[in-house]
Formats: C-alpha cells, structure tokens, sequence
C-alpha cells in the first residue's frame, strides 16, 4: 500500500466568495438603509397628509355646530322674551302679531335645534373633536333647559350661547392650526389656509347678525349695545382677508356671493346703524332681517364646504401620492436586495474557485514546490495566474543561481543573468540601500563620537577630551623624552558680560575667544574649553618653558581685544596657569590640578598675568589635598567641635544667643585655625557637609539647654552657612532636618550668610525666602566687606545686619560715621543690628549710644566650649547693672 508524504490540505478561514460576498453587501446595506430611511419619510408624507384631511374635517365639522349655535340664539332669545308678560309690551306690536312671531320663532327653533343636534353629533364621531363634543353637548343640553323652563334671564342665556360658541371657535382654531402645522405640499397648504380664511368670514358673519339683533331688543334682553360693532369690525376684517384667496374658482365665487342681494343688503343695513344714523328696527324687519342672514350664512357655509373640500381633496391626493411612493420604493429596494444578494453570490463564488486554486498552488510554491500554474477562471484570475507564473519562472532562476553558489561554480553563467523585470531592479536597490546604511550609521557613529568630545557652543574638545588627549600627549612625551606643557586659561570679567549684556552675548564672546585661542596655537597643540569660561592648551614638543610663558602672554593679548555684537562692544581678560612635566612622569589629573593651582595664584596676584607651578604651588598643593583628605577623615572621627560666643543685647546686657563657631583639634598636629580649614572645604563639598553636621549639632545643643534651663528657653544660635551649601538646592531640607532632629522651634535658628553670596550665588537668595517661611531668621555676616549697598537691604530677604569687625576696631571718624549709617539704615528697614569683634569699652559705650541692638567680641566673652556656656547660662542670662 502507498501513502502520500504530501500531508492532507486543510482549509482554514472563512472562503473568499464569503468575502466578496460581504463587500457587495456592506454598500448594499447601506442602500437599504437609506431606502428605509425615504420610505419612512415617504411614510410620514402619508401619515401628515392624513392627519391634515381630518384636521380639515374636523375644521369644518367644528364651523357647522357652531353656526348652528348661533343660529338658535335668536329663536331662543325671541320665545324667552315674547312668554315674559313683562316684555311683551316693550315690543310695540299688537297680540295677534305675537303670536305669529311666536309660533314662527317656536318653528325656527325646532329647526336649528335639530341642526344643531346633527352637527354635535359629527363632531361626536370624529376622533380629533370627541371629546371637546360631549362637553359642548352637555352644555347646550344646560342652556335649552334654563331656557324652556324660564330659569334664567334673556341676557344670561345670551351670555351662555356665546360662551359656547367660543369655545367651538377656539377648537376651531386648534383644528386650523393643527392642518397647517403638517407638513404637506404647497398647494395642500394654500388650500388649507383659504378654508381658514373662509370660516374666520363665515363665523364672524353668523355672529354678527345676532349681535345686532340682540342690541336692537336691549330693552326687552338687556344685550350690551355695543358688542356687536366689534363682530362688524372683525367681519369687514375677514372680507378683507378673502382677498389673499389662492384658489381661482373659489375666490370667483366669494366674488358673486358678496355682491349676493342678502349680502349686500345685510352689508349696508349693518353699515347705517355701525356709524349711528339708522333708527331701531321693529320687528317685522327684524324678521326679515333674520331671513336675509340666514340665506347669506348659507351661502357662506356652502362657500366653506367647496374651500374644505379641496383641501380634503388636496390632502387625499396627498395621501395617495404618498403611500404609493412608500410601495414602489419598498418594491424597488426589495428587487434590489434580492438581485444584489443572488449576483454577490455568484460572483463569489465563481471568483473564489479559480483563487482557490491559485491558493493552493502559492501554498505549494510556498513550500518550496514551483509547480506549474493553471490558467482558468475570469480574466482577472487568468492574469494573476500569468504573474504567479512569471514569478515561478524567477525563483526557479533564483534556484539555479542558488544552486550554482552551493556547488561554488561562481563563473556559471547563470549568476551574471539578472532577474527579469522590477524584480533585479529591487535586489539591486536592496544592495545600494544596504551599503548605503553602514555608510549613514558610520557618519552617524563619527558625529556622535564628535558630540561625545566636543563643547557644542564652541566645537572645541570639551572636558572629557581635553583629558583623553593630554593622556595621549604625556605618553607620547614619555616615549619621545621631551616635555609637554598645560596652560589653563581663565577669563576675567566673563561673569559681568553675562550678568550685564544676557547669556547670548556672554555665548558670543565664548565663541569669538575659542577661536582667537586656536588660530593662536601651532599646528599640532589642541585648545579645550572645560566648561563656563575655563579653557586649557594641549602644547607638545615643549623645549623650554619660557616657551610656554611667551604663548601664554600672546594668548592674554588675543583674549583682551575687544568682542563686538550687535554693535556693542565686551572686554573680558585671561589668566593663565602653567604647568609642566619632563619625559610625561606625572598623570593627567595631577597635571590639570598643577595647572588649575598655578591660575589660581595668578587670579590672586591680580588676574591678567602668568603663572607658572613650581615648588611652592607644588608643596601648597600637596598641603591643601593632605589637609582635604584630613578634614574628611575628620568629620567621620568627630574630631570637630563647636564653641559659642555669646550675643549680648546691649539695652539690658542680658544674654539674647550664641553663635555657633566650628573648631577642629587635630591629632597630632593640634588646633586648626578656621582661617586655613575652612577655605579647603569650601573648595569641595566638603564643605556642606561640615555645614551639615555644625547646623545639627548647634540646633541639639541650644535644645538641651532649652530642656535643663528654663531661662534658656528665647535664646538664639546663628549658624553660618557656606555660599557653595547655600546655592545647593538641598540646603532648605538640611535645615530643616536639623530642626526636625532637635524639636527647636525655627524662629530660635540664624542662618548667616556673607553678602557676597547673595551677589554670586542666583540660588541663595530662593533658598533664603524659603528658609525665612519655614520661621528660620537670617543674618548677614560681615556686612560692608562686600559690594552691596544700604539701598540695597529693602530687597533682600534677611532679618539682620552683622557689621564686620574691622569697622568697629577702626579708629577712623569715617569708619565711625559709616557705622552709625549702617546702624541707622538697618533700623528703618527694619532689621537688627549686631556688631562684631568688641574687644573695648569705649567701643560698646559708643555702639550703646548709637542704639546697637546687640554686639559680640572678645570683651563680652571668647567662644566657649558647650560645657563651659553651658555653666555660663545663669551669669550670662542675669542683666548688667
């Protein structure tokens, strides 16, 4: 038995005729549903067209019984009077002439009774009216009994009939409304309007003639004289409206019906006695007057009933119009749906038995089978046949050339055919675009390794490089025997350029100064910007070091020309620091520190100058790293201790706080003066740490104090803090943990800060209005040793001024004079004064009398060990007398 390797095909998915089916029936339910979308409007066509016929049945139905009620008004009116014997006289006419009218009026009532029980129930039988209908039935029902039984006056029942008439004029009118709020065509709405039109006439007509009569037999019915003038005025108004007929043949008719002889005699009967010349009727015209109104009024209803007829008709037809709308539209859309639906299925799948067979052969080709392809099915099948062929044809060429790679036979011909059509063209393009890839990624590798070591603002080597090529350089001065030399290059007076012109100018005057540096070099030695305004040269070959100091004195010369932006001109200056080393025997760091000592120097030798690292710089370099490597162990072994020197309040002599003075006894070397420790951590930040650790203790010390003594509880300590620690944005949460780890209330802590910091340092002075809203108070320190004027103090978030001892010691009278200022100032900006380093009577008599607020100094008391203030507390707390 054989079986087949070939594995069993499994179909997966949902077929394509599936899908193509659906495509064709996306849009087609889309057809349908706009379809559905007409009918319904085709629908609410019909169904607005219905509902404007009724309304105009109803329209009419309503004018018939309320002409019907104004027509037995005076029927009513004329029996209630005439069985009155104490009207009967009033009427001027003899007893025989009673009892005609009696019986005429009795007869005329029957009749419009009669028609005014029919009209009612119309108006029963249509939906619109039904309800409205049994009310107004029931009430005349009410007024007919009062009236046969003589249970009310002539002028109520008057009053009732109107009243009802009203009403059937006021469900009219909703009726009206309700015809034109559809929406129907044009014509439809003209002809219901004209039917309008027609009955305002036709009810104003009906009323009118009652109104007068009634006026007319004031005396027997007591009917307001007046009243009916106002129906006279809306009659004339509604001939006048007829004018805006829009139907030809109905307007025609309104034509010969107003020139009527009834009409034209009602007309101008009504027109004498509206402007008050005709005399009162009698009765016997009165009758025949009542005849004429009832012709006209007949006249008018058949006018009405031709206007609402061709409007029902006009809403009939379109009703029709509309509901065969409806019908064809859902004949044609259903046709539509089931040819759509049948022809999308036969195209599927007639279109998806040659793409299946197309499938299966891909699914082979796939695996690896170039079978050959088939050509059947619709001419679009056949063509993706031919290109599914065209493809076999191709990798079957790739397949030769493969194997012809495999077997290493690179000179077969076949390996120089190229694949026919776009298909070469691609592999082609893939080849360029590859290479061209590696070459994007090493441009892009070199720019970034050039950012990596270059100053973007100068495209200088930066740091990092700077440090790289001067290890090259003392390697290869190692190697070579000869001298390599580093010159640091600090600008002086770059921070006011910044400060006063903006950053852009102070970037402007970098770039303009890296390039005088470089064109200035020779060929070979490199200029490096370090970052702010400190750059180094790399100088290689160097056979003397007078060499050195020559280019160093050009590079200042090139640096101190003047840099013109914008038409302003900047002068900055240079100094520079040398450093040199023989056969590369010293590393790179070393170097640079050599050089950044020797810049150092000639900044404080007056900046613009030279300075070249020798045995002095070198041993003081060694001091300064030994005494920074000391301070730090120190720290960490608590060797360091805080003394306080007490601040006496001068009106009382009483003990207001301390200031807290860091000491450092160092062993084996012994006591350390601040003068020479201090400047060392404030080269690192070594120094915030000390700072850190002095605020710590302080805040501890003064709270045990707090705690032991309770006349210690409103003294204060001042803590200085460093311009590096303040400028450090963490120095608000190193406060305030120190005041966290004592419990000390913030207002009993003084941060004293030097007025050079608040100029040089942008941060502190944030930091310090943070510090002031935690409670914490803040000094400044040596005040009139900087450049910060008195006008200046306003602005500046501090609580107290600390006038520098060298003030205070001066015998000069300018000294004397500059202090009292100071003294005065500070108390109209109001804040606090303390002099510092009082060693004599005289001088704390004198600040006394110049109202001081406290002072410090040798002759009130030397910085004390704690234990030794500690014991001094009580003395010190006690006043002077």
């Amino acid at each position: 038995m054989r079986f087949s390797s070939r594995p069993a095909r499994r179909r997966r998915g949902t077929p394509l005729w599936a899908y193509l089916t659906a495509l064709v029936l996306v849009p087609l339910l889309g057809v349908v549903a706009l379809t559905g979308a007409i009918v319904r409007i085709a629908v609410d066509e019909a169904d607005s067209a219905a509902r404007s016929e009724a309304a105009i049945g109803a329209l009419a139905r309503l004018h018939a019984a309320r002409s019907a009620v104004i027509r037995e008004i005076v029927p009513t009116l004329t029996l209630v009077i005439i069985d009155s014997p104490s009207n009967a006289t009033l009427l001027g006419v003899g007893s025989d002439v009673v009892t005609g009218l009696r019986d005429g009026a009795a007869t005329l009532l029957r009749d419009t009774r009669a028609a005014t029980d029919a009209a009612f129930d119309d108006i029963r039988g249509d939906s619109l009216t039904a309800a409205g209908a049994a009310a107004a039935a029931r009430r005349i029902g009410w007024v007919r009994a009062a009236a046969d039984g003589s249970a009310a006056g002539p002028s109520d029942l008057y009053r009732d009939f109107l009243a009802l008439a009203d009403d059937l004029a006021a469900a009219q009118t909703r009726a009206a409304r309700a015809a034109g709020a559809e929406h129907v065509p044009v014509a439809t709405t003209a002809a219901t309007a004209d039917a309008q039109l027609v009955a305002n006439l036709a009810t104003a007509a009906a009323r009118m003639v009652p109104e007068f009569i009634g006026t007319q037999l004031v005396g027997v019915a007591g009917v307001d004289e007046g009243s009916w003038q106002d129906e006279w005025k809306d009659y004339l108004h509604a001939k006048e409206d007829l004018a805006d007929l829009t139907q030809p043949a109905l307007a025609a008719r309104w034509r010969e019906l107003s020139t009527a002889p009834e009409t034209a005699t009602i007309d101008a009967l009504l027109a004498d006695h509206a402007d008050g010349s005709a005399e009162t009727l009698d009765v016997p015209r009165l009758v025949s007057l009542l005849g004429l109104a009832t012709a006209r009024d007949a006249a008018l209803t058949a006018l009405l009933d031709d206007a609402v007829n061709k409007a029902q008709e006009l809403s009939a037809a379109d009703h029709a119009a509309a509901t065969g709308r409806r019908d064809l539209l859902l004949s044609v859309a259903f046709g539509l749906v089931v040819i759509s639906v049948a022809g999308a299925v036969w195209l599927g799948r007639g279109v998806s038995r040659a793409l299946g067979r197309l499938a299966d052969q891909a699914a082979q080709i796939s695996q690896g089978q170039l079978v050959e392809i088939t050509r059947t099915g619709p001419r679009e099948a056949r063509t993706v046949s031919a290109a599914l062929a065209a493809t076999v044809a191709g990798l079957r060429r790739i397949q030769a050339q493969a194997a012809a790679v495999t077997r290493g036979d690179l000179s077969a011909p076949v390996l120089a055919e190229p694949l026919p059509g776009p298909l070469g063209q691609l592999l082609h393009a893939s080849v360029e675009q590859l290479v061209d890839s590696v070459r994007d990624r090493e441009e892009l590798q070199t720019a970034l390794a050039h950012q990596a070591a270059h100053d973007p603002l100068t495209d200088l080597p930066n740091r990092t490089q700077a440090r790289a090529l001067t290890v090259a350089a003392l390697h290869r001065g190692r190697r070579s025997g000869t001298m390599t030399g580093l010159l640091f290059v600090d600008l002086d007076g770059f921070k006011s350029v910044n400060d006063r012109h903006g950053h852009a100018s102070g970037d402007t005057v970098l770039r303009v100064i890296g390039d005088r540096l470089r064109s200035a070099l020779r060929p070979g030695d490199v200029v490096c910007r370090l970052g702010g305004d400190e750059f180094v040269v790399v100088v290689e070959g160097v056979v003397a070091e007078r060499d050195l100091v020559e280019l160093a004195e050009r590079l200042i010369t090139t640096v101190s020309r003047p840099v013109r932006r914008s038409g302003a001109e900047f002068r900055v200056g240079a100094s520079v620091g040398i450093a040199v080393t023989q056969d590369g025997g010293i590393d790179a760091d070393a170097l640079f520190a050599e050089a950044d000592a020797a810049v150092y120097r000639a900044k404080e030798r007056g900046r613009g100058r030279v300075e070249l690292f020798d045995e002095t710089l070198r041993a003081q370099l060694s001091a300064h790293t030994d005494l920074e490597t000391a301070l730090s162990a120190g720290l960490a072994a608590g060797e360091f201790q805080v003394h306080y020197q007490p601040v006496v309040a001068l009106d009382s002599g009483r003990l207001d706080g301390f200031e807290a003075l860091v000491r450092w006894d160092r062993p084996g070397s012994g006591p350390v003066p601040p003068s020479e420790f201090i400047p060392v951590a404030e080269s690192s930040t070594l120094i915030c740490d000390l700072d850190r650790w002095v605020l710590h203790e302080a805040t501890r010390q003064l709270a045990e104090w707090r705690r032991t003594d309770p006349a210690a509880a409103g003294l204060t300590v001042a803590v200085n803090i460093s311009g590096r620690h303040l400028a450090d944005p963490r120095v608000v949460r190193d406060v305030t943990d120190a005041l966290l780890a004592s419990a000390l209330p913030p207002e009993l802590l003084v941060v004293e800060v030097t007025e050079t910091v608040l100029v040089n340092e942008p941060a502190a002075y944030g930091h310090l209005v943070a510090l002031r809203e935690l409670g914490v108070a803040v000094a400044i320190d040596d005040f009139g040793t900087g450049y910060t004027s008195i006008g200046q103090l306003a602005g500046m978030p501090v609580d107290t001024l600390k006038i520098d001892r060298s003030f205070i010691s001066s015998g000069s009278s300018g000294h004397a004079e500059l202090v009292a200022l100071m003294i005065r100032a500070a108390h109209t900006f109001g804040l606090t004064v303390v002099a510092e380093g009082v060693e004599e009577d005289a001088q704390l008599a004198w600040l006394r009398d110049q109202r001081c607020d406290f002072a410090q100094g040798y002759l009130l008391s030397r910085p004390l060990p704690a234990p030794a203030a500690g014991a001094a507390l009580r003395e010190l707390l006690a006043p002077t007398p």
